[in-house]
Formats: structure tokens, C-alpha cells, sequence
């Protein structure tokens, strides 16, 4: 992961850490040898995957059902997942991508299908620099409304 996407990574989990202190919050947590990019662990379990610039981003999606679908997650009440897109999913014409499109399919078909888990895709709007490249300006605040925004305790 680049240095502006794990910086990213921390203020989402440090902001997370002061909405939902019931949770422990913690990045690069395992899930069947699955690092998700932050997590919020008590009775439930929230994992959130941020999709900085993932050629194919339902590969995350897929994994993290296939660790619920085994049965590694099994310890835990309620299952939230949720994917954070960046800009770097939109496209000019307007709209996102199918890359983007196809892994909130999976992810709502799956979550479906199983009573205790919840899955929310949602975007993340910062334009994600490339390799060496700054953050925007405002990232910890687009940040920061993100998480104001996702309501996790929300049915």
C-alpha cells in the first residue's frame, strides 16, 4: 500500500475509533490470512475495504465472503462489510466503473444471503495520487465526512 493511501488508512480508522467506542479498531487485521485494511472488532465485526486503485477490486469482495462462508468469521454476532471507492472508480462520462459495479454486485448478492451480514459500497471522493503523488488538500476532511456518513450502528 502507498504512503497516501495508509495515511488515509489511519485517519479513517482513528476517525471510526471516535464514533464507535464499543469497537476496537485496527489496520491490516486478518481474515484467514487476509489482511482487510481496517476493522472494528467487539461482539460484531466491521470490516472496511478501501479500493484506492485495485485493478479488480471484487477480488476483495469475494474473499471476504469466502472467509465468512467457511465458517473464520463464525465468532462474530453481525458482519458489516464495506468498500470504500475512490474517485479512481468514476468515470468522465458520469457514473462508476464496472470494476466498481461488479464488486458491489457480489457484495450484495452474498450479504443476501446470509441473515447477520451487511454490506455497504460507498465512495470515498479523493481522487487518489498516483505513486509519489500528494493527497488533496482537503483529504482529512472528505475523510472525515466519509465516516460521519456511513451510520455502521444503522440497520
Amino acid at each position: 500500500m502507498a504512503d497516501a493511501a495508509r495515511t488515509v488508512q489511519e485517519r479513517l480508522r482513528n476517525r471510526l475509533a471516535s464514533h464507535y467506542l464499543s469497537y476496537e479498531w485496527t489496520t491490516e487485521f486478518d481474515v484467514g490470512g487476509t489482511p482487510v485494511d481496517v476493522a472494528g472488532v467487539d461482539s460484531d465485526l466491521v470490516l472496511l475495504e478501501l479500493e484506492w486503485r485495485r485493478a479488480d477490486p471484487v477480488d476483495n469482495t469475494a474473499k471476504l465472503f469466502r472467509h465468512l462462508a467457511d465458517g473464520t468469521l463464525d465468532a462474530y454476532g453481525r458482519v458489516t462489510v464495506v468498500q470504500l471507492f475512490t474517485a479512481y472508480y468514476d468515470l468522465a462520462r458520469g457514473g462508476v466503473s464496472s470494476k466498481r459495479r461488479n464488486a458491489e454486485f457480489v457484495g450484495e448478492r452474498v450479504a443476501s444471503s446470509f441473515d447477520r451480514v451487511r454490506y455497504r459500497g460507498t465512495t470515498l471522493p479523493i481522487d487518489p495520487p498516483k505513486r509519489g503523488g500528494s493527497l488533496p488538500d482537503a483529504w482529512r476532511d472528505v475523510v472525515d465526512e466519509t465516516v460521519d456518513s456511513l451510520l455502521l450502528d444503522d440497520s
